[in-house]
């Protein structure tokens, strides 16, 4: 696993004991009389021996302070150099390697468990609506109920997180995530069932505005936007495994049913659906804390010791030979730090002068304007997003029963489709309920599904060449497109077409517009930001199940094109926010 530190132990990630120059050139705390230093006066100090070794090898820069005061020369065998560096600086030295890829695979994971527990309620509606006796709009409003406890979540754990650290609030969440999917696989009626996925949705709104900051706090600027287009990816792995064990588990008919107690197998399948929330709990006690944010606290020798903790996992080399002896801190976070001029010594009181503190500043001038862009594009973007992609797998079942009861005819719009299975009222002609499934319907959701992962790639390759905003503005146009276009389907395949191309497109659409949300506020409100643009997130995704799903039973027509308005409209508002590709984290 990667070499740092845990929890209960101290390791390189948290030995702070090592000299922070070289030769003893400084003495002084790095509040004290360090200023920024240009790029320019740097190259000045210090002799270039040979290029960065940017697979993580030791830069060649040996500094002349030594030499100047009449010391003997610096060895650079050795690895005893003497380097001021601001943060942007210091992360591009560690390298690039074994430690970044572990990360990627820890942080994607936990994008992949908190997609999979969002999207799994898609799958879980049409098997459990004889077990819970739900209807269409029971139906919207278990799909919503997570998001109205992501609402809550998210500004709660955001908040904690920008004042306590990203790495303690993602164990604690993933715990209680993982806890809540058990508790609700074993509820029994509607109501307890909608509590559990209330909690669940507290513990996930966390997730989201905590982990993309904290991923992208490790990330030097030239290769952040493709790797938080990667992250992004795994919503699609996570996806692509809900709709697979939905396929292999909820067919079957597994379980147990008695008078007292049912546990049939969708309640397996969530109860699987709860093991990556263990996992990523366990596998986050091995990574360190976000060095941004430990400097943005005043924490400059823990910052260190995790840079030099890094560059020991990327290169295989020791600690002291890390260049960097030294870190710059910007004018802007001195002020900060020395603003404090009286510290709260409760860390509770603490934590909560930093939740409130943080909340008034991410509404007042300048970050007000981004942040009443990143809510509005959210809303607008989660309204298409949920009130859609949540849907897909009842669409489709609702095309495979009109298909069943009416084999001769081979053309059918959506809305057809709809009314009569609303005139049905989910209840076979029998008016016994029908909960069985075919397996066609989890096919055709795996298939819309992975048509994101060639688009994944796409985001990949091209987020730091093209840009945030050239994908935003084309996957929100183009999803706006499909969304309309559903209106003219005639048949189960032009369905099953338009909603993989609309699930391609908006993934692109959907990494684009983590990464600029995330980069757009600075590193002391950025948790803080991210959650309030989730909590708009989220109540685009109650309103689009809840009202997607009433107008799709009471006016057909409506949902389609009132989503394809709302995600080329929001995504057009990117254009107001400043591009943020390939530049420092401020």
């Amino acid at each position: 696993m990667v070499e740092g530190d845990t929890d209960q132990n101290h390791s390189k990630y948290t030995d702070v004991k090592d000299d922070r120059v070289a030769n003893g050139d400084s003495k002084d705390h790095p509040l004290a009389g360090v200023g920024p230093v240009s790029l320019v006066a740097q190259q000045q100090q210090l002799s270039l021996h040979g290029p960065l070794n940017g697979s993580g090898g030791d830069s060649a820069l040996v500094s002349k302070q030594t030499e100047a005061k009449g010391g003997a020369p610096v060895d650079p065998e050795r690895g005893a150099y003497s380097i001021k560096a601001d943060f942007e600086q210091a992360i591009e030295l560690t390298g690039y390697g074994r430690f970044h890829y572990i990360l990627l695979a820890i942080c994607g994971l936990v994008s992949t468990s908190e997609e999979m527990d969002v999207i799994s309620m898609s799958f879980i509606l049409p098997s459990a609506q004889c077990d819970l006796d739900l209807n269409t709009q029971s139906k919207g409003w278990l799909n919503s109920i997570i998001f109205i406890g992501m609402m809550f979540g998210a500004y709660i754990w955001g908040s904690v997180a920008d004042s306590l650290g990203r790495k303690k609030v993602l164990i604690v969440i993933s715990i209680m995530n993982a806890l809540c999917i058990v508790a609700s696989s074993f509820s029994q009626n509607y109501e307890v069932f909608m509590v559990f996925r209330f909690l669940n949705g507290v513990a996930l709104g966390g997730s989201g505005p905590v982990i993309w900051p904290y991923f992208a706090e490790f990330q030097p600027k030239s290769k952040r936007g493709s790797m938080l287009s990667f992250m992004a990816a795994f919503w699609t792995i996570g996806n692509l495994l809900v709709a697979g064990l939905a396929w292999l588990i909820i067919p079957t008919g597994i379980g147990i049913t008695t008078p007292a107690f049912t546990y049939n197998s969708w309640r397996i399948f969530l109860l699987v659906c709860s093991i990556p929330s263990f996992i990523v709990a366990a596998l986050l006690l091995y990574l360190p804390e976000s060095p941004k944010f430990l400097l943005s606290q005043g924490k400059i020798d823990e910052a260190m010791a995790i840079f030099r903790g890094i560059y020991v996992t990327n290169t295989g080399k020791t600690k002291d030979q890390y260049p960097v002896k030294e870190l710059l801190i910007d004018e802007k976070l001195r002020e900060e730090l020395e603003s404090v001029t009286k510290p709260i010594k409760n860390k509770y009181k603490r934590m909560l002068y930093d939740i409130l503190d943080n909340s008034k500043q991410v509404f007042m001038s300048p970050i007000l304007k981004f942040t009443i862009i990143s809510i509005t594009i959210n809303f607008t973007f989660h309204i298409g997003y949920y009130g859609l992609m949540m849907w897909f797998p009842e669409l489709f079942n609702r095309f495979d029963e009109f298909t069943r009861a009416h084999p001769g005819v081979e053309d059918a719009s959506v809305c057809q489709v709809t009314d009569y299975v609303v005139g049905m009222g989910s209840h076979s002609q029998s008016g016994v309920c029908s909960a069985t499934i075919p397996s066609t319907v989890f096919m055709e959701s795996l298939i819309t599904v992975a048509a994101a992962l060639p688009a994944n790639v796409v985001a990949v390759l091209g987020m730091d060449r093209l840009g945030r905003k050239f994908f935003l503005v084309f996957s929100t146009m183009a999803a706006g497109a499909c969304s309309a276009s559903m209106f003219f389907v005639t048949n189960q395949h032009q369905n099953l077409a338009v909603s993989a191309v609309f699930s391609g497109v908006i993934s692109m659409g959907n990494a684009s517009l983590d990464c600029l949300i995330t980069e757009v506020f600075p590193t002391n409100l950025r948790a803080t930001g991210v959650a309030i643009s989730m909590v708009a997130a989220r109540l685009g995704g109650i309103i689009g199940n809840v009202v997607i799903a009433t107008l799709l039973d009471m006016y057909c027509p409506a949902p389609t094109f009132i989503v394809a308005v709302l995600l080329a409209g929001g995504g057009l508002m990117c254009l107001f926010l400043p591009n943020t590709t390939r530049t420092a984290l401020s």
